[in-house]
């Protein structure tokens, strides 16, 4: 079953795709009256196949949309996420719509939860983070009829619009400089990247620059849990004692490599001289360092402002032409840890 992306889906089209009547459809979704566990079965996994989600506002507004936009994102402990809510902020609050937000851990069981919930609000349009979601979660958003942006990357196809970087091409660009700067011997820290696959196409993008010219990663490590500064002390340390010939480390995120900057400076490493160090995001928080650790920009903030511009302007005027895949181009920031040649 194809459904228009412009009319979300309803009990008709359930009862179509299972055979069954709508009461019978409507029983089994607010579990309640007396339906066969084959029957329930049946709907229920025709509703998730179609992504069907039940309408939680009732009576008079059964029909309406109410003037949220669901923002879903991973995490509210990372800095980098809080900047894209001002960004969406600083445009929703121009127009009637409120922006709600849900937290997935990066767990895609509580993103498919958290998704549902809000569906079920009938929301204006929904932003969400990342391009790679359960099927149960893309077949809700295709079939939710409202605008959908997804958010951060690039690399990939989208439900409906998106607005990020190639975190691809962000690894490359990394790995050329640091090339460029004389560099050869080069260490990894960062996420565990199954559940984290911005950080992985960094990783992988980087990876394949450095191979281009003949250089491999020579150690690595990966961690889980927040970008703390103590976790990057912690992993420079045991890197640096396991491979004392590195002459660059490549954190993952900024918050990892502050901490190794912070050890280095201890230690009275002499950087960039000795060992040069880089991480990704430019954070703000950590500009009242001692040395300013080279990093790119996520384009946090444009990120935001961009997605809440298409929801607000498609809403304003569903037929207009509208820009839906926008890649933002980050720069590198030299800082006092990567060498310019």
């Amino acid at each position: 079953m194809t459904n228009d992306t412009h009319r979300p889906l309803t009990l008709r089209d359930v009862s179509e795709a299972t055979g069954v009547s709508e009461m019978t459809v409507s029983r089994v979704l607010r579990n309640r009256g007396d339906v066969s566990d084959k029957t329930r079965e049946k709907v229920l996994a025709a509703a998730k196949e179609l992504g069907y989600v039940p309408n939680k506002i009732a009576g008079a507004l059964a029909s309406s949309r109410v003037n949220l936009v669901g923002v879903i994102i991973p995490s509210l402990s990372n800095m980098v996420f809080p900047e894209v809510l001002t960004g969406i902020n600083r445009v929703l609050e121009n127009t009637d719509l409120q922006p709600v937000v849900g937290v997935t851990d990066y767990q895609p069981e509580k993103e498919e939860k958290v998704l549902y919930e809000m569906l079920s609000w009938r929301p204006s349009g929904v932003i969400i983070a990342g391009l790679e979601h359960s099927d149960a979660c893309r077949a809700m958003l295709s079939a939710a009829g409202i605008p959908v942006v997804e958010i951060m990357d690039t690399d990939g196809k989208p439900v409906d619009a998106m607005v990020g970087i190639s975190h691809r091409r962000a690894g490359r660009e990394m790995a050329k400089a640091i090339l460029k700067a004389g560099y050869e011997h080069i260490g990894f820290l960062g996420t565990k990247m199954p559940l984290d696959h911005r950080a992985r196409k960094r990783f992988e993008g980087f990876t394949e620059a450095l191979a281009k010219e003949g250089v491999e990663i020579e150690d690595r490590a990966f961690y889980s849990g927040g970008s703390a500064l103590a976790k990057g002390r912690e992993m420079t340390r045991d890197m640096l004692d396991r491979s004392p010939d590195l002459d660059f480390l490549y954190y993952s995120n900024d918050m990892i490599g502050a901490g190794g900057l912070l050890h280095l400076m201890d230690q009275k490493v002499d950087v960039p001289g000795e060992i040069g160090l880089a991480g990704f995001n430019g954070v703000e928080l950590l500009d009242g360092l001692p040395r300013r650790l080279a990093t790119m920009d996520a384009c946090r903030q444009e990120i935001g402002r961009k997605a809440a511009e298409i929801i607000a302007l498609r809403l304003d005027n569903p037929e207009a032409e509208i820009e839906k895949n926008v890649t933002l181009v980050p720069t590198i920031d030299y800082g006092d840890t990567l060498k310019r040649w």
